[in-house]
């Protein structure tokens, strides 16, 4: 029971990310999470959930696996076709192992970067979900999450949508507080290292309207940064007496948290830790 309820979730995010709005959100999420991704070394990345985009895309680690709750339908029509899966630096993801989302099929401290976008807005137990990612990262290793912002134009639309029955965002989605994100990785030893804010469009359902409030983009990097729909970050499991020997250029002053500036559909807002730890309560 529990298991369908997760997939009717799941399945609604996927219908919600073929709309226009949709596929705004993904063409922001898919270019910042290959630009926090690409620059993460290790052997062994997971992505969890989400096979609409490749956020490992831009990443050179060896083994990469993606992993979803369960078999979607076209990956099922792939293999007997087929017999394999498409290789992971495609545009399309295939899924190479399913799991519970809240149980990962890895050894403990075997993994160095895991990604979870927006993985806990239809997951059971969230925090659980955090355990299990602390369990598996190698010490240094390093999680990037995705999710709606609560306290942003499409959070509000969305909390009063919901006594009109009209919801803009996916029926399901819990939204979870980056507040109540940066609490939860605290108490496991989490440092945040870099984030972003993004999507200052205000909740229009059509492309026409979307292209209208393009200008929004920057007016909204610039003026409201923590009000942006969507928020990314990345953080390091800190592990006491185990410290990272980074390169020596990454010593260079500003480097770390410089907003990217090539070439992309969509911008957002750079944070830094000390940015991101700011009142968003």
């Amino acid at each position: 029971m529990k298991k369908s309820r997760t997939r009717k979730k799941i399945q609604t995010m996927h219908d919600w990310l073929m709309t226009p709005v949709g596929q705004y959100i993904l063409g922001w999420e898919e270019n910042h999470f290959q630009t926090l991704s690409a620059d993460i070394f290790g052997f062994n990345a997971v992505q969890i959930g989400f096979p609409e985009i490749n956020t490992l895309q831009e990443n050179r680690m060896t083994n990469r696996w993606y992993t979803h709750p369960f078999m979607p339908e076209s990956e099922i029509r792939q293999m007997q076709e087929t017999g394999h899966f498409s290789d992971p630096d495609s545009d399309s993801v295939r899924i190479s192992l399913v799991h519970d989302i809240d149980e990962l099929p890895f050894a403990s401290e075997s993994i160095d970067l895991i990604v979870l976008p927006h993985a806990f807005e239809f997951a059971r137990s969230p925090h659980q979900i955090l355990r299990e990612v602390n369990r598996v990262l190698i010490p240094e290793g390093q999680v990037i999450i995705s999710g709606f912002n609560p306290a942003s134009l499409w959070g509000i639309r969305q909390h009063f949508s919901r006594l009109s029955g009209n919801r803009f965002l996916p029926e399901y989605a819990e939204f979870l507080s980056l507040s109540r994100l940066k609490d939860w990785l605290k108490l496991l030893n989490f440092e945040i290292s870099r984030g972003y804010f993004g999507c200052y469009r205000p909740p229009c359902r059509t492309r026409r309207w979307l292209r209208r409030f393009a200008f929004m983009e920057k007016t909204g990097n610039r003026w409201w940064p923590y009000l942006g729909a969507v928020y990314l970050i990345c953080a390091i499991k800190r592990v006491h007496g185990v410290h990272l020997i980074n390169p020596a250029f990454s010593k260079a002053p500003g480097r770390l948290f410089q907003t990217v500036s090539v070439n992309r559909k969509s911008k957002g807002t750079s944070a830094s830790k000390d940015e991101m730890a700011g009142e968003n309560r």
